[in-house]
This record gives C-alpha cells, sequence and structure tokens, in this order.
C-alpha cells in the first residue's frame, strides 16, 4: 500500500488466501473495508479472469523477460495495446479507451479535468 496509497475497499472471492485472518486483519489494520464475493458467485470476476488469462498467453507465456525492466516494459506496451488498439467484440469492437472516453464525454467529466487558461 505504499507507492500507490491505500484502497478504500478491497473486493475478493471466497478464496482461502483472502478469508485468512492474517490477510484480511493486515487490510482491516489499515483501515481497508473488506468485500467478498458471495458463496457460488463463481461469474463475479469473469472479466478479470479474462483480463488475466489473455495476458498470460498473450504476453508473459510467450516471452523469455531477462529482467525485471524488459518485464514491465512487456507489460507496459501490452496494456497499452489492450486498452487503446485492441477491439474487443463485448465492446461492439471498440477498445476499452474508446468506451472510456464515450462515458467520460456523455458524463461531462471530460471537460471538467481540462484546463481552460
Amino acid at each position: 500500500m505504499g507507492e500507490t496509497g491505500k484502497p478504500e475497499i478491497f473486493n475478493t472471492d471466497q478464496g482461502v488466501q483472502y478469508t485468512a485472518r492474517s490477510f484480511t486483519g493486515r487490510l482491516e489494520a489499515a483501515g481497508v473495508s473488506v468485500s467478498m464475493d458471495g458463496r457460488g458467485r463463481a461469474l463475479d470476476n469473469v472479466f478479470e479472469e479474462r483480463l488475466w488469462r489473455s495476458l498470460k498467453y498473450e504476453e508473459v507465456y510467450l516471452k523469455d523477460y531477462r529482467s525485471v525492466a524488459e518485464l514491465v516494459t512487456g507489460l507496459t506496451n501490452w496494456f497499452r495495446f489492450y486498452n487503446e488498439e485492441r477491439p474487443h467484440p463485448s465492446l461492439k469492437y471498440r477498445t476499452p479507451a474508446q468506451v472510456y472516453q464515450e462515458a467520460e464525454r456523455g458524463s461531462g467529466r471530460a471537460e471538467e479535468g481540462r484546463d481552460h487558461n
């Protein structure tokens, strides 16, 4: 939680590693709320699981990283491709970046963040 700051909520499934008091206790001691998916809610994190599967099979398993720096560069490039270039069938063949920008424009928040000087 050091460099990126403390999250308000940590959501997880009911895996044993996440329900262990040694894990949840550290989060709670740091003031982080713990939220767990209900039993039988296997589809709750299907999108995250799909993302990590794609990352592993399209990038990590195909590369022979020689250093942490190479790994960071490879992951950075893959996430940029995934979010900004790769069309997603579930998003009507738009990229996540396009969908996000459309939502920002629709909510008016895209204008709020700009410097109007």
